[in-house]
Formats: structure tokens, sequence, C-alpha cells
């Protein structure tokens, strides 16, 4: 299985790597997936630190917010870092820690949910009332962690908003940011080219075909098990499915 999770333990202490994209097609592509995440979490035992590192573009949203779920309801600390990017479905696994700090040159991005569909008028109207759903979900995630009025972070969601750590610190998305990081954002251009306002050095081609964004880190990523509530997810994502809608959530 071709996770973009990765647990290591360490003691009392525990690492979760989260680099690359979310992919729908890891999280649910089989029944398998969800059983294989909570058994790496129960592996790590009475663990009391939690650090998760994010380096994603984003990806699916219903596995976004299931790992967000799944981080708030475990009983250990969770610390996130945003290592260089924490965009689309990774800026909501970002806001589960209890503690989170941004590189100040690291990135976060929030919008609201987008996807391509296919089908007719009924099967638009259904995917709407979904999307209308995904979005307010997201708009009362970023607004439990930050403090903002729900109506500004609509307005921030559809317009696209990207903050380095200072900004993202000032609007309550970072409590803490550190010094600049060395590290190449783990995301495709074709990744970028779904979003409308991404920063320039994003789309451009450096030498050694990275993004140079913010002392190198392993790759990885991690993840926790799976809650009640990711039943509902998942049978609105199957919903998804079932109108040949070709899913491309947590944007």
């Amino acid at each position: 299985m071709n996770k973009f999770w990765n647990f290591k333990a360490n003691g009392k202490s525990a690492e979760l790597y989260i680099y690359g994209e979310i992919a729908s097609s890891t999280w649910y592509g089989d029944e398998v997936t969800p059983v294989e995440f909570q058994k790496e979490l129960a592996a790590l035992g009475d663990v009391e630190t939690i650090d998760v590192y994010i380096n994603s573009g984003g990806g699916d949203a219903f596995a976004g917010i299931t790992i967000y779920n799944i981080l708030k309801r475990h009983k250990a600390q969770i610390v996130t870092h945003n290592d260089a990017l924490a965009a689309s479905a990774a800026s909501v696994i970002f806001m589960s820690g209890d503690k989170r700090i941004s590189a100040k040159n690291a990135l976060v991005m929030i919008h609201f949910a987008s996807t391509f569909v296919y089908g007719n008028k009924t099967d638009l109207k259904e995917i709407i009332g979904v999307l209308e759903t995904l979005d307010e979900q997201l708009a009362q995630i970023y607004a439990d962690r930050t403090g903002l009025n729900i109506e500004e972070i609509k307005s921030m969601l559809e317009a696209e908003t990207w903050m380095d750590g200072d900004t993202a610190k000032d609007k309550g998305f970072a409590d803490e940011v550190e010094e600049n990081k060395k590290i190449a954002a783990c995301a495709s251009k074709e990744i970028f080219a779904k979003y409308k306002h991404p920063p320039e050095i994003l789309t451009e081609d450096p030498p050694d075909g990275g993004f140079s964004l913010p002392d190198e880190t392993d790759n990885g990523g991690a993840s926790q098990p799976v809650e009640d509530n990711a039943t509902a997810l998942a049978a609105q994502k199957d919903r998804f499915l079932r109108t040949k809608l070709n899913q491309h959530g947590g944007k």
C-alpha cells in the first residue's frame, strides 16, 4: 500500500510525517487502509506527544478532515509543524495541533472545496449540496481554531488565501513562527495548476525540479485512527463516486 503518512515512535513521543499529496485513492482505495491507519496509531502505545510535520499541497478533503478529527481526539499533545507548505486539505491537518508552529517562510493556504463533476442536472444539484456542506465544515474548523469570525473565514476561503508564517500567526492559524527552513515543497506543479492564485514561486520550475520554499527532513507522512465521523464523511464521498464524480476535494 502506497501510504501518504509515516509514523516514527521514540519512547513517550512520536512523529508523524505528511509529505506530498493527500490522495483519496490511498485513503479510501480499499477497506484495509483505515484499519492499517488505526493499527499504526495504536502501535505507538501511550505516547504523550505527537509531532506532526507537514509539507503538502493538499489533496482529498475527506481524508484531511478525518485526520484532523482523529488527531484532535487523541489524548497525546499534538504539535503540528508547517515545514514548507500546508495547503488545502493539509491546512486542515495543520489546524489539529494543540500547538501550531510554522516556519517563517512556509505557506498556509485555505479555500472552498472544489471538484470535477460529470452527470445530469439532478446529479449536479446533489454535488452542490455536498460541496456546501463540506465548505461549512471547513469554515467551522478554521473559525474554531483561529477565533476569527466565520464570515471572515468564508471570505478567505472564497478568495483562496495564501499566508506566510507571520501572516498565519497574525490570523490565528499558527501559534508560533520559527526561523526559515530550507526545504523543497513536496508537491507537483500540476497540483498548483488547480489553484486560482498560487504564489509565483510555486508555479516555476527550479533547476532541481522541486519547489524552493522554506535541513532536510525525512519524507513520509503519518496518520491516526478512523473515528465515528469518518463514516459520514465516507458516505458523502460515496455519493460523489455514485454520480461519476472525479473528486478533487480538500481545496
